[in-house]
Parts: structure tokens; C-alpha cells; sequence
């Protein structure tokens, strides 16, 4: 029942809304029984309560329901008029409603109490059948118990031995919660005897004490506690806090330069309620991303019905908010790819059974935070997405040229889903077809400043990953300045960033075939430069100068941008470009920065795509991560440098991570923290032996003589990886087979013709000394302190 709790919250507060109105609407009727309008409307909202409370379970609930409704029914369709007794009867069950409706807030259960003869009484007149008159008065406290009586007895109010008038209790003061009353059928007005009274009076006055306690202590029910507010008025008040937030950074930046304490004391007090302020409207506006997935199994019903496959859809997460304007920009989209991944994905049962899976298939759909963003993943565990069917339609259909085909990577071909106009599917039908549908999903995802990647093997299945950002409305950012101008980049872009003195960009810098790359922890970095992407004139970077590098990723490719000054991160409000701007792909929109002036907001996925960072036909790459970094070998020539350990298991790296093959005696080898060190080119340099960490022993080479080492350079500092001795290296395309190998390995391929294990050497660097690839000297502090090493 915890999983339905959001649901039956949304059915208690919409319920309580309804009763509420159904009290007048009932006191209006009995006045003008002649009133269909009321009558429909009466009827609808009953139907509702019933239809809703039948498909979570509570049958006690369906029952009254019911019976009032097929009552209601007869009126509205003039079989019956409207009297007194039946004004009386419905009132009665739209306060046994109610007080069933608390115990389901209060317990998730109907309780205990039996309505039958409230039932009884309303078939009674559904039939046309005499039956005795009906109190609606206030109760005592007890009065749900005095329902179901077998000989029913008049009416106390509040321990009051005065019989109440049976027409005025509801009708004027309606009970206010369903402790408070619910009516009970009267078979006789007579007074109850003098044996009764003690009996009825013990019952009903200990109530009152506890009745007043429970109140005192009662916490507000589900209508209480929300209410219901436009999204027009919560759109106007997120522009206003819009407007605040720009305030607050002028205030803040006018502050910098005051030397007034109370002044400044004053606006650190404004800066943090306007974000406390903010965060709080943020709230309001967002939404369980379970609102649009809850359509899915239907869709998914009804669309593997008319094919004739199975599908089961697992959904994790669906209580992940975002903002509801994201919430309404990925609706479309992702209602697309689960449709996709139905028709094109998931195989027909025979053929599954033909490749020994389970005949039904799964779609999986989860959703996550991570990092300031949303995660969205879309699994199936189909046929997959076959590379040359993707190359062959491709060609056919002109969005590649053959020869651009042969060149391209699986990863590449299988990206082509996502180039307009095209589709594999072998003829139209209204599910699928025309070519417009992943082509228009990446373009919606990309307007809210998302990113879609895809991986597929086929005949094992496909996935896909959305990243959005949580909103669009106020977003962090780093400011930055090109040729005298501010420029603002969405921090959800941002990696890191990276400062190189004039001597060390001269020396780390480099050309590769006519493009600037540097070396980040031994990988390519391709750089950008954002003067020449904007088209401003002269050089880039002045002689003598620093280089500054913000890493940025687009589609998991890294990218450096390399501007001018890097000033600050604050929160910025996103204003959207004019129609004479959209068309410009660099840019993504605009802000009001403290001063006043205003500062464009880079467009990230737009300059890679401009500078050609990232093809049209395929945006994703590999990323640094250990899984990815298997994957980016597979499949293409790969240099690699084959090496042995005293155990003579074979084991290689990428050759563009060896700065230098040496040899250094033994006798040359150092302590220093209790870690083997050597000096090397005027430094001291580190020492890792590959057999201590893969085997719990040192080397059993001769310490007479030397020592063979891989030296690996990052970043200016270098660390020599011992081994038993240098084997090879060779050109050859392998296949990474993840999970085969060690700890310190992403995993083994065969090379020439001998299974060898790929090392991760930044791995295994950051596990020997944590403080590696620290930036300053309080984060290698900090790294050595958690390694326990101070």
C-alpha cells in the first residue's frame, strides 16, 4: 500500500473537496428537486469516488458508493422525485463516506464500523419501499456505532438527553469531520426508557473527553494540508523571484565594495532568505516524473497487444521530480522512445524463445538525480540495434556517402537513428516509419538543454540515457570573459578547470593534425578556442600569457575551452534570446549579471558542433570513466605496449599513456615516506612494482642489477610503473571483455593470439598514492590523510 500512498493521497484530498460541495449541493436540491444540473453534478461526483476507491481496493467504500449512486441515478433520471427522507439518506452517506475516508487516512483501512443498515435503507428507497425516518444530526462521538444498531434510538447530541428535530441537524450545521457525526436511520421517536438511559449515557459521555483530545492532537487531513493553486500564478511568481535574484546579485556586488558591517551584515541576511525563497518556489513547481509514466502501461498494453508481442515494463524511480515545464517538453519524447522501443526493440515471443530468452519481453524505464540533473534510462532487452542494417539503410538513403560509412565506428552507425529522414523500419505504419521520430526527440531534449546518448548489442538489447537539467528557470554558472565580454556557461557542463602558466602551454600544448589537443591524465584533450568560435579577430591567446581551460563535455565528449579570464560561479536567471539570436547555435540564451549588463549564456553542445568537436552524425564518444575506457579500445587499432610480470602473465597499456621506457639500477632507488622513489630528470619520482600490487610480492628480479619501469606523465609529474620485463609492442585490433580481469585491470583481450590483461594505470596510480592528481597542496594533504598515511 505504500507504493498506491501518493495515489490514495490525491484521491483523499480530491474527495474531501467533493464532499464538501456535496453537502450544499444536497441542501440546495431538496430545496429545488426539479434542478437536473445539480442532480448531474451529484451523481458525477459520487460515480468518481466510487470508480476511483474501486481500483485502490476499499470495497466498504465501492459498496455505500454504489448504492447511492444507482438512488442518484433514478432521480436524474426522473423515475423518483426528491424528498426529505431521501435528502436525509444521502446526506447520511456522505457522512458515512467521509468518516470512512479519515479512517483511510489515519490507518489506510476502511474500519471497522458496519453500514449495512445505512445500505439497507438506501436500496430501500431505491426500491420504492416505505422505511422508517432518518436522523441526520449531530452525534455524540458514537454515532458510527449507533448506525449499524439493531434497534435504533433517538439522536443525542453532544450527551444531551433532548431528542434533536430529524430535518435539522445536516441541513443547517453539516457535520465538520467525520468524528464529529454520522446520521443513523430512527425506526421510533419514542424516548428510550429509564433501563436504557444509564447504559447509553455510560457509552456516549466518556467519548466526549476523547473525542476533544483527539482533536487537540489530530494532525491535518489530506484536504487540509495542500490546496490548489494555477500554474499561470506559480509561473508569475517564479518570474518575480526571477527578478529578485537579479536584485540580490547587484546588492551583493554593490556590497563588495562597502565597508559599512551593518550594511554588509544586512545583505548576507537578503542573499540568504532570496535563496531560501527561491528554493521554496522552485518547489512548487515540481512534479513526480511518475505523473507522465503512469499512461505507460497502457501504452505498452495496448501497443504489444496489437502486435502480438509481450512486454513487461519495470519502472524504478517514478518519484523523481523535475520542473513541470521539463516535465511537459519530455512527455512527447519519452512516450516516443518507449513506443520505439516495443515496435522495434522487443522481438516477437517465437523468436525470442528461437534465441533462448524468456518469451515475454522487459522494458525498463529508470529515473534518477545525479550531479544537479535528472537521469533517465530507457532498457530493453530486444534484438539491439545492428550496425550494418543501420550502415545499409543509411546509404540507401543518402545520409551517408559509402566511404564516410566504411570509416565509421559501431557506436557512430548506431548513432545515425538520430539524422533526420531516418528509419528502419521496413514499411510505414502508424506506429512507426516515417523518419521524423528520433531525429525530433533529440532536438526537443536538446532545447531544454539535454543530451541523449544510446549503446545497443545486438541481439542482447539497447539503452538509452537522457540527462536534463532539474530547470531551466535559475541555473548555476560560471562566468567568464572573452575579448573584454562576459560570457556565462551552465555549470552542469562544466568538469573542471585547468590553469597552465606560459612556459608549461608552450611546452603542453600541442598540434595534431593542424588541431590544438593537450594531455589531460594521459588523454587528448581537444581544445577550442572561444575568440575564434565568436569570430572575434586577433590571437587567441597573447604571448606571455597563461592559458586558461574549461573543461566542458557535450554528449560524454570532453572539450577544452580555452578563454581569456575565469571570474566567478552564481546563480544567473535565463532569459530567452530575441528572434534575431535563436539562429546563432553558440549561444543558448541570456542573463542580467549584478551590474546590470547583459551577458550571453554559452550554448555547449552548439560549439562542439561548430568547432567539430562532436560529428553531426554521431554525438557521443568515450568518456575517462573506467567502463568507458574499455569500450574506447574496442573494436580499432590500437597501439599497445605488451609487458610480463615475475608470474609471466601478460599484461599491456595504450602506448599514448608511456611517456618513457627506462631502466634504472637498483642501487639508484631511495626511500623517502617509506615509499621507493628514484631521481629522475631532476625531480623525484615515485615508484609502483606492478608485482607487489597484482601479486602481494615485490619483484624477484636481481637487485644487483636494473629494474625496467613504464614512466606515465600527468600534469608535469611523472610516476615510474616497474615491471618483469618489456615484451613488445604491437599494432592490432582487439575486443576489451569486461569483468574477465583482475583488480587494477579494465578488463582482458587477446593479443597476439595470447589473452593479456589491459592495465588501468590511473587507477592503479590513484590507489598506490590518492594525493597524485591533486591540484594544490591542501588536497593532497587531505588525500593522505584519508589514506591514513599522516
Amino acid at each position: 500500500m505504500d507504493e498506491m500512498g501518493p495515489i490514495i493521497n490525491e484521491f483523499l484530498t480530491e474527495s474531501y473537496e467533493n464532499l464538501d460541495q456535496l453537502d450544499q449541493d444536497l441542501v440546495e436540491l431538496e430545496a429545488n428537486p426539479n434542478e437536473t444540473s445539480l442532480l448531474a453534478s451529484i451523481f458525477r461526483t459520487i460515480h468518481t469516488i466510487k470508480g476511483t476507491c474501486g481500483f485502490l481496493g476499499f470495497s466498504k467504500l465501492e459498496s455505500i458508493a454504489h448504492v447511492g449512486e444507482n438512488l442518484l441515478s433514478r432521480l436524474r433520471d426522473g423515475e423518483m422525485q426528491m424528498t426529505p427522507q431521501i435528502a436525509n439518506a444521502l446526506l447520511a452517506m456522505v457522512d458515512a463516506v467521509r468518516q470512512i475516508l479519515s479512517c483511510i487516512e489515519n490507518d489506510r483501512a476502511e474500519g471497522d464500523v458496519d453500514y449495512s443498515n445505512l445500505i439497507e435503507v438506501l436500496h430501500k428507497l431505491n426500491n420504492g419501499e416505505p422505511v422508517d425516518d432518518i436522523s441526520t444530526g449531530g452525534s455524540n462521538g458514537n454515532g458510527a456505532q449507533e448506525v449499524v444498531a439493531e434497534t435504533p434510538i433517538p439522536e443525542q447530541s453532544n450527551g444531551s438527553s433532548e431528542n434533536q428535530p430529524a430535518e435539522t441537524g445536516s441541513v443547517e450545521t453539516p457535520a465538520s469531520s467525520p468524528e464529529e457525526a454520522l446520521p443513523e436511520p430512527v425506526a421510533d421517536p419514542t424516548p428510550p426508557t429509564a433501563a436504557d438511559s444509564p447504559a447509553t449515557n455510560s457509552d456516549t459521555k466518556p467519548a466526549v473527553p476523547e473525542a476533544s483530545a483527539a482533536a487537540t492532537d489530530k494532525k491535518p487531513s489530506a484536504g487540509e494540508s495542500s490546496i490548489r493553486v494555477d500554474v499561470h500564478l506559480l509561473d508569475q511568481l517564479m518570474n518575480l523571484v526571477g527578478e529578485l535574484v537579479l536584485s540580490r546579485n547587484q546588492i551583493v556586488q554593490f556590497a563588495s565594495n562597502e565597508k559599512d558591517s551593518n550594511f554588509i551584515s544586512t545583505t548576507q541576511h537578503l542573499n540568504q532568505l532570496t535563496s531560501e525563497l527561491q528554493e521554496g518556489v522552485m518547489k512548487t513547481r515540481m512534479q513526480q516524473i511518475g505523473n507522465i509514466w503512469s499512461k505507460y502501461p497502457r501504452v505498452v498494453r495496448d501497443l504489444s497487444q496489437s502486435i502480438g508481442k509481450k512486454v513487461r515494463l519495470e519502472m524504478e524511480g517514478k518519484e523523481t521530480e523535475l520542473d513541470k515545464t521539463l516535465i511537459e517538453a519530455i512527455k512527447d519524447p519519452l512516450t516516443h522512445m518507449v513506443r520505439n522501443s516495443v515496435d522495434h526493440g522487443i522481438e516477437m515471443p517465437d523468436v525470442r524463445v528461437a534465441n533462448g530468452k524468456d518469451p515475454e519481453g522487459t522494458l525498463s524505464l529508470r529515473a534518477y538525480h545525479e550531479g544537479g540533473q535528472v537521469n533517465i534510462e530507457i532498457n530493453d532487452d530486444g534484438g539491439g540495434i545492428h550496425p550494418e542494417k543501420i550502415k545499409k539503410k543509411a546509404i540507401e538513403k543518402n545520409v551517408i556517402t559509402a566511404e564516410r560509412a566504411a570509416k565509421m565506428s559501431e557506436r557512430e552507425l548506431i548513432s545515425l537513428i538520430f539524422a533526420p529522414g531516418f528509419s528502419t523500419a521496413e514499411q510505414v505504419s502508424n506506429i512507426s516509419g516515417r523518419g521524423v521520430g528520433m531525429d525530433v526527440v533529440r532536438t526537443n531534449i536538446e532545447k531544454i538543454g539535454g543530451s541523449i546518448d544510446i549503446n545497443s548489442k545486438a541481439g542482447k538489447g539497447t539503452a538509452l540515457k537522457i540527462k536534463i537539467p532539474l530547470t531551466l528557470a535559475i541555473i548555476p554558472a560560471l562566468t567568464i570573459t572573452c575579448k573584454g565580454s562576459r560570457f556565462c556557461i551552465p555549470q552542469v557542463s562544466l568538469l573542471e578547470l585547468v590553469r597552465l602558466d606560459p612556459d608549461r602551454a608552450e611546452k603542453e600544448v600541442e598540434m595534431i593534425q593542424g588541431n590544438p589537443v593537450y594531455r589531460l591524465r594521459g588523454n587528448l584533450l581537444p581544445l577550442v578556442y572561444l575568440s575564434q568560435e565568436l569570430g572575434f579577430t586577433g590571437a587567441a591567446i597573447r604571448e606571455g600569457e597563461s592559458v586558461n581551460i574549461v573543461v566542458l563535455q557535450a554528449d560524454n565528449k570532453q572539450f577544452g575551452l580555452v578563454v581569456e579570464k575565469i571570474l566567478d560561479t552564481e546563480e544567473i536567471v535565463v532569459k530567452p534570446l530575441g528572434n534575431q539570436l535563436k539562429a546563432i547555435t553558440a549561444y543558448s540564451g541570456a542573463t542580467i549579471m549584478g551590474d546590470g549588463k547583459v551577458a550571453l549564456i554559452l550554448d555547449v553542445m552548439g560549439l562542439a558542433q561548430n568547432a567539430r568537436v562532436i560529428s553531426e552524425e554521431s554525438r557521443s564518444s568515450e568518456t575517462s570513466t573506467h567502463s568507458d575506457r574499455s569500450e574506447a579500445l574496442n573494436g580499432e587499432k590500437q597501439t599497445l605496449l605488451v609487458f610480463e610480470l615475475t608470474d609471466e602473465s601478460r599484461m599491456a597499456v595504450p602506448l599514448s599513456m608511456v611517456a618513457r621506457l627506462e631502466e634504472f639500477k637498483w642501487e639508484e632507488v631511495e626511500l623517502a615516506a617509506q615509499k621507493e622513489v628514484v631521481q629522475y630528470r631532476g625531480d623525484i619520482m615515485p615508484l609502483i612494482h606492478l608485482s607487489k600490487f597484482f601479486e602481494g610480492s615485490a619483484s624477484t628480479q636481481d637487485k644487483t642489477g636494473s629494474m625496467q619501469a613504464i614512466v606515465y606523465c600527468d600534469r608535469g609529474r611523472n610516476v615510474g610503473v616497474v615491471v618483469e620485463r618489456i615484451v613488445d609492442i604491437v599494432e592490432e585490433a582487439i575486443e576489451i571483455k569486461t569483468g574477465t580481469g583482475r583488480k587494477g585491470t579494465v578488463g582482458s583481450a587477446v593479443v597476439q593470439g595470447k589473452v593479456t590483461d589491459m592495465v588501468d594505470v590511473e587507477g592503479i596510480i590513484l590507489e598506490a598514492d590518492p594525493g597524485f592528481y591533486a591540484e594544490n597542496e591542501d588536497e593532497k594533504l587531505l588525500a593522505a590523510t584519508t589514506e591514513g598515511d599522516i
